[in-house]
């Protein structure tokens, strides 16, 4: 069984450790987890690994976080793998910092990235790990907030995170995105 997990971020290293960049951050620590590097693949860096007899391709756009729908309408079809098998790693305002979250589907909630895979799709029915980055912005200065390094007390426990949503990457394609969902979203 294949599945595919896409890390939203953007490339270049005045983003390297933002928030908005949490998606290539979890994908990075299953990469070197698992003892691969990424390769430059079409619209996006890309590499793959197996554990417990299923096979992951993780995704790196390379479209920048607002044309993101473009690298995974090509990684879809190339690796001819369903929607339901996709796993999308995105940062999240709504939730608190370092809460995880994984979903069937839903709404962008204002996220471009998830708003031009929606579009590029043609429908909101993928799964989604939200990774809470908290909104700890003044009106008006949310892009600013997203494109900001996470606070020096925020990168104590960025490791610990960025492990369990690795581990439910993993989950998801071994268990299963239910019983992930009820083992992880408490």
């Amino acid at each position: 069984m294949k599945y595919l997990l896409v890390g939203l971020g953007n490339i270049g290293p005045e983003y390297a450790d933002t928030r908005h960049n949490i998606g290539f951050m979890v994908l990075d620590h299953l990469a070197k987890k698992h003892d691969v590097t990424f390769d430059t693949g079409r619209h996006s860096f890309v590499t793959d690994f197996k554990s417990k007899g299923k096979h992951f391709t993780l995704v790196k756009p390379t479209t920048f976080m607002n044309l993101s729908g473009k690298a995974v309408a090509h990684w879809l079809s190339v690796l001819k793998i369903p929607a339901e098998q996709m796993l999308v790693i995105t940062d999240d305002l709504a939730l608190p910092y370092g809460k995880l979250r994984m979903r069937a589907k839903g709404s962008a909630g204002g996220h471009n990235g998830l708003k031009h895979i929606e579009q590029t799709l043609g429908n909101n029915e993928y799964p989604r790990l939200r990774f809470g980055v908290d909104s700890q912005f003044s009106k008006g200065r949310q892009v600013d907030y997203v494109l900001s390094p996470f606070s020096a007390d925020e990168q104590i426990d960025l490791p610990t995170h960025i492990e369990k949503a690795g581990e439910m990457c993993l989950s998801f394609g071994t268990i299963g995105l239910e019983r992930t969902m009820n083992f992880f979203n408490k």
